[in-house]
């Protein structure tokens, strides 16, 4: 009884996770996107340092924190890393500020099946026909785009998914605690998110100031946005394992599709019609490989 309690909350904790990125997520960064997406981007950088500041004191995770950074090559991955989930953050951010929702679902869709390329080629994981299949469908998919119209690449979705999943192997590489980890990333970038600040405010193009207090708080929220939804997904892996979970994660990016084609009626050609639906097939073979394997 225990035990399904444990799944049950898992199960709950990474689909709430997964809502959030995909539901809340977007609406919350789409309704601030006048203000641009660099000083969005940078806000972003900013308020999750803060928040991760605030939650690694309330935790009590200090101690995790010294003895992450003594440890000179986490510090090495950890700059690689941050670089990534920085390309990650400001390329979704563009996508959601300029029309591309859809592109940038393309590449959650997708991801975790490159994740299990990155997986073969630098773990030597196992992979089965089902797997395969999966990936080949992939690049068969982004080449139907190239060769029939270049301007239709989801280049978007491409860096997203090639970003999240190069992330995701450093990470597991080193293999530290998620959220002291993500910390100091976001401490790598906040100087460079600071500097960034400051030229936006010296060219009076920043819209966060003091004279409109409650733009500036709903601002901040973007470090919140950041965290909550990554504390809840990886507590929900905690619990029930990366199989479960990775099925899960595309509540994700099903929830940007349908609000990027039917709520901000985003632009979807045949063409990239044709190529999700192959991406689909190849999201629908890789699950079933998961359910049959977990």
């Amino acid at each position: 009884m225990k035990i399904n309690h444990q799944f049950n909350k898992g199960i709950l904790l990474t689909s709430l996770g997964s809502f959030w990125w995909g539901f809340i997520g977007v609406l919350y960064f789409k309704s601030i996107s006048f203000i641009g997406h660099v000083e969005l981007v940078v806000h972003r950088c900013l308020w999750t340092a803060v928040m991760l500041i605030v939650t690694t004191s309330i935790l009590s995770k200090w101690n995790i924190f010294l003895k992450i950074i003594s440890n000179k090559i986490n510090l090495v991955g950890l700059f690689a890393s941050g670089f990534l989930i920085f390309v990650n953050w400001a390329v979704w951010i563009y996508a959601v500020a300029t029309d591309r929702i859809i592109d940038a679902s393309f590449g959650y869709f997708i991801m975790p099946i490159i994740s299990v390329l990155l997986g073969y080629i630098f773990f030597k994981e196992k992979l089965n026909k089902a797997r395969a299949i999966s990936i080949l469908m992939v690049f068969i998919s982004i080449v139907i785009l190239v060769f029939f119209n270049l301007k239709s690449l989801p280049w978007v979705g491409i860096i997203v998914a090639l970003s999240w999943a190069f992330y995701n192997l450093i990470r597991k590489k080193i293999n530290i605690d998620t959220d002291v980890g993500l910390l100091i990333e976001s401490l790598y970038i906040f100087p460079f998110a600071l500097i960034a600040f400051y030229l936006i405010a010296q060219m009076n193009l920043n819209d966060f100031s003091f004279k409109d207090p409650a733009l500036s708080i709903f601002l901040m929220l973007a470090g919140p946005m950041t965290v909550i939804p990554l504390f809840l997904y990886v507590r929900g892996v905690e619990l029930i394992g990366l199989g479960p979970t990775g099925m899960i994660f595309y509540i994700t990016p099903t929830l940007q599709f349908v609000l990027g084609y039917f709520y901000y009626n985003e632009a979807f050609s045949l063409l990239k019609f044709v190529s999700f639906i192959i991406i689909w097939i190849a999201v629908i073979i890789y699950l079933n490989d998961l359910y049959e394997t977990n």
